[in-house]
């Protein structure tokens, strides 16, 4: 049977910012599929030019639950789609498909990123299957598996679209605020806070380029060796979610202390910040106070994003609270601590020695099975391409949309045998 969207009635709320859900919904009408969207300020509406399919949420936030519930019979809707499962109308939408018996299609950052996007149904992130799974029960989900795990390209990845979207996505909302004023983000920072933030970030790029060029300069040549700490953004979902912290200074004080108990007295510190981190949080301030608290004001060192390979080629070991970026710590086999709950966090791989242990003697992660759990990961819901770029997008859509009409998850596609191949990652030169 040919694989079509009959009978289907996808129904979309809030995606990455971009072009990309006006694109894959796009490609589901071309399949047959019903596809309609609802928008909850002008940079969804802007976003999604049909306006026949385009539903406007003006409600309160407290009648969002029952609204969505009603939507979904009303319109029949079989497939919920959203990015990231975890802001509060993506949760009252989840709980309400559960109900009804909607599949949820969730799409998120790549686990393995920049290279990749996620997708999975039900839950991403703390809330996926893969929370549940052993790396015994992925072994043998690879029995029929062939692929050779493909590398990462030298030169890939879309962070300057990515934040230019954003922008653009802001100022949307903002100058939109009149049609959609019961909108309410869900984050803390107003809506102007947020695109005051954006356009601050473009502005100073240069400035913060040679800012972490000189900072990397002192690291590689410093001829110490050094522990990299891996920061996330404080408003993050799956630091807010999913981690035992409710601000960054709480992780950092905890950071600092273990490693002025535990580290070599020769060793060194490096805190790489998150590639979008905008400043909100005051982690370099309090870097500097913390350091100087515990003695340690010399020996500890601050990195404003960039590359984290070069970084990683150097270290001993490396500390995050779930990051994603913690992937690329287990695929160099190096010893990697964890404090929130992480897809990889997998007792194989991630260290539960006390912090300060750890940065004394840290343990490295059983490397052959992690292969094994990154191989299980392509093969399931780890899409090649990205969400920002035009040449990103192209290859999500390859290969999702078939995905998205199967009758079974990624997970259970594998294990029946049932799987698409994947498809090959292209270095691009």
């Amino acid at each position: 049977m040919r694989i079509t969207g009959d009978n289907r009635r996808f129904l979309f709320l809030q995606g990455p910012h971009g072009p990309f859900f006006q694109r894959l919904g796009r490609m589901l009408r071309a399949t047959g599929a019903q596809v309609l969207r609802i928008g909850f300020n002008r940079g969804d509406r802007a976003f999604w030019p049909a306006d026949d399919t385009f539903i406007a949420y003006r409600g309160l936030s407290e009648d969002w639950p029952d609204h969505v519930s009603q939507l979904l019979a009303d319109r029949a809707i079989t497939d919920l789609v959203l990015y990231g499962d975890t802001r509060p109308i993506h949760a009252a939408a989840i709980r309400a498909a559960n109900a009804a018996g909607v599949t949820v299609h969730v799409f998120e950052e790549g686990y393995l990123r920049p290279y990749w996007v996620t997708y999975e149904r039900g839950g991403a992130n703390g809330h996926s299957r893969l929370m549940q799974m052993t790396v015994a029960q992925m072994q043998a989900a690879l029995a029929r598996a062939e692929l050779d795990q493909p590398e990462a390209p030298a030169l890939w990845g879309d962070m300057r679209q990515h934040i230019g979207w954003g922008a653009l996505y802001h100022w949307f909302v903002l100058t939109g605020f009149r049609e959609f004023r019961n909108f309410r983000p869900h984050r803390s920072l107003t809506v102007w806070q947020e695109f005051l933030l954006y356009c601050r970030r473009l502005v100073l790029l240069p400035l913060h380029r040679w800012e972490r060029m000189l900072a990397e300069h002192r690291i590689r040549h410093g001829g110490f060796p050094y522990h990299l700490v891996l920061l996330q953004l404080e408003h993050d979902a799956s630091f807010r979610n999913h981690s035992p912290f409710s601000t960054m200074a709480e992780f950092l004080a905890v950071v600092i202390e273990g490693f002025a108990k535990g580290a070599a007295t020769h060793h060194h510190l490096v805190f790489k910040a998150h590639p979008l981190e905008d400043g909100r949080a005051p982690i370099k301030a309090e870097l500097r106070r913390l350091a100087r608290q515990h003695g340690i004001a010399d020996r500890v060192h601050f990195v404003r994003g960039g590359k984290l390979a070069q970084l990683l080629n150097h270290a001993r070991s490396a500390v995050t609270v779930n990051s994603t970026a913690g992937q690329q710590v287990l695929w160099r086999a190096m010893p990697l601590k964890t404090f929130g709950a992480a897809v990889y966090a997998k007792p194989e791989f991630v260290s539960h020695q006390p912090l300060a242990e750890f940065f004394a003697h840290p343990k490295r992660p059983d490397a052959r099975a992690y292969r094994e759990y990154r191989h299980y990961l392509l093969e399931t819901s780890q899409i090649t391409g990205g969400f920002y770029s035009a040449r990103g997008r192209r290859e999500v859509l390859r290969q999702v949309v078939d995905m998205m009409l199967s009758t079974e998850d990624p997970y259970d596609a594998l294990t029946s045998g049932s799987a698409a191949p994947r498809q090959q990652l292209q270095l691009v030169n």
